[in-house]
């Protein structure tokens, strides 16, 4: 079958795979073909006959998955890092910045109009560059779209700001963007439409910090995952037991109800995995019982502190990659220590990424004015600082600003070279990935893996989460039946000792089912020997 795949860039390729073929497969494939390696933050995605979005299960097959539509796919981010700083490549990050353009120009992601102003003006850089008095008119940006509702004031003033960042690589400003992106109070949420138990229209959000409630735009409740003991659908009802409180005594269900049995489903799916990949150190194992109740998925991809340990063993060069929708005559440098022209930017894989279209933006922040960009020049100038032994050394490589933002003009004045202008950058970069390396190869188990170790979300009362179980469901841990010494008419008919571990509700139903079979065999029996007895009886009245 032909398939055809739509990147963050809106450019479409085509592909051709086998419908056995699973869904891991066309994603490595895509991901070959855009030349990104930490992967494990995307994933693809169709619209089913409902126009709901479904993400593809890479453990399953495509024909199994995509059903009664056309084969369009779209390639897009499923878990929004919680710091996308520390994102090891540019070219990634660069692809989560061109998702949140998408998803704050659609509406999923609001903003105020001062924080469009200032991502717009991060993402005029990245596209455009410098400004040039020259080759910018007055409404240079009037092609490019920011937000849902644009308006000329906000164009004016994204200009302007736009002005304040010259000396800013495309890279600084994405990193820029990214910081002020993540600070928004509903950065990575994955909506789902639901009704609460008086019937009342709500949105529940899943993220990276468990789950969210909405109504009429405002959030209303959290339940963070350490709170959550287990999740749990019934045809188009959704439950979460949650932890009882310091002053509470028992746990508490909550349930939703959603449109249908396939929206809850859709739901729980992406609760397992937003759960697994953020709070877990490696996947659980599917289960692997005969007659084990509910589904058995589970999560099969890398975990974020998977995901991590791998980015540290990447050594290739930074990737070059087109960025740009227009010419860009600047010399610039990206964050990974790669040095490259924009006038000439080599192709990705296999030439398909054309420019991406435009842009898009969110809320307050921190911008770059000239008086901070003078005292960071003056810094920069200024005799290093020695590194105190209490500092995070994680804190000071993966900050944006371990290195200064300044113009590229005047550290070619001041350092005399593009070569040298490379090597302060070029030094953090040797040392982020050192550290890493030795982090991931070290022995022991780090800070981190001890604190994850520890947590209550851990600890094995909790797996129960990830399973679909009946809410209202009692589950016996240890029973034990004794059934012997049937006795009728003395005579020993039969001994019976049945010991059954059960744990779901159909050995429920075998083990009464067998009770069943025993009492109607007794009094089978029983019946039978009364009417031998009775014969009897009446042929020795006879004689």
């Amino acid at each position: 079958i032909q398939m055809a795949v739509e990147c963050l860039s809106d450019v479409v390729f085509l592909l051709c795979f086998q419908k056995r073929a699973r869904g891991l497969q066309l994603f490595e494939k895509v991901c070959e073909h855009i030349n990104l390696l930490e992967r494990d933050y995307f994933a693809l995605s169709f619209r089913d006959s409902d126009n709901n979005k479904n993400w593809l299960d890479p453990a399953k097959e495509m024909k199994k998955q995509v059903r009664g539509v056309p084969w369009n796919l779209s390639f897009n981010v499923k878990f929004y890092p919680p710091n996308p700083v520390q994102l090891f490549e540019d070219i990634t990050r660069y692809f989560l910045c061109l998702q949140l353009r998408q998803d704050i120009i659609s509406g999923r992601l609001p903003c105020s109009f001062a924080t469009h102003t200032v991502l717009g003006s991060y993402t005029v850089q990245s596209e455009l560059g410098d400004y040039d008095p020259d080759e910018c008119g007055s409404n240079y940006i009037s092609n490019l779209c920011f937000a849902p509702n644009q308006s000329k004031e906000m164009e004016e003033k994204i200009m302007e700001l736009h002005k304040t960042h010259r000396g800013m690589t495309p890279a600084e400003a994405e990193m820029h963007f990214l910081e002020n992106v993540k600070k928004l109070s509903m950065y990575g949420v994955d909506l789902h439409h639901a009704k609460d138990s008086e019937g009342v229209a709500i949105m529940l959000g899943v993220c990276n910090s468990g789950l969210l409630v909405y109504r009429d735009r405002l959030r209303i409740n959290r339940f963070s995952w350490p709170k959550i003991l287990k999740i749990s659908y019934k045809r188009n009802n959704f439950y979460i037991k949650i932890r009882p409180g310091e002053f509470d005594q028992f746990e508490s269900t909550i349930g939703f109800k959603l449109v249908n049995h396939r929206a809850a489903k859709r739901l729980w799916k992406v609760c397992v995995e937003h759960h697994s990949f953020f709070r877990l150190v490696s996947p659980e194992e599917p289960p692997k019982k005969f007659l084990s109740l509910g589904s058995k998925f589970r999560y099969s991809g890398r975990t974020q502190i998977q995901s991590r340990r791998a980015s540290a063993q990447i050594s290739r060069p930074a990737p070059h990659f087109p960025r740009c929708i227009s010419k860009r005559n600047m010399l610039s440098r990206s964050l990974d220590g790669e040095h490259y022209n924009w006038c000439v930017c080599a192709d990705m894989g296999s030439g398909l990424y054309a420019a991406s279209k435009a842009i898009a933006v969110s809320d307050l922040i921190t911008m770059v004015t000239p008086e901070r960009r003078m005292e960071e020049r003056r810094e920069y100038q200024g005799k290093k600082q020695p590194v105190r032994g209490g500092d995070s050394v994680l804190d000071m490589l993966f900050s944006p600003c371990a290195s200064p933002v300044c113009s590229l003009v005047c550290l070619q004045e001041a350092l005399g070279s593009p070569e040298e202008v490379q090597k302060p950058q070029s030094t953090v970069s040797a040392l982020r990935r050192s550290f890493l390396e030795e982090g991931g190869v070290g022995g022991g188990l780090t800070e981190w893996e001890k604190r994850l170790a520890s947590s209550p979300v851990r600890q094995v009362d909790d797996f129960p989460m990830i399973e679909p179980l009946e809410p209202e469901e009692v589950r016996t841990k240890q029973t034990v039946l004794f059934i012997n010494s049937f006795f009728i008419d003395g005579s020993n008919i039969g001994f019976i000792v049945l010991l059954l571990h059960f744990t779901s509700c159909w050995s429920t139903l075998l083990l009464i089912g067998y009770f069943c079979f025993l009492v109607l065999f007794t009094l089978f029996e029983a019946v039978t020997f009364i009417d031998v007895k009775r014969n009897l009886e009446i042929m020795e009245f006879k004689r």
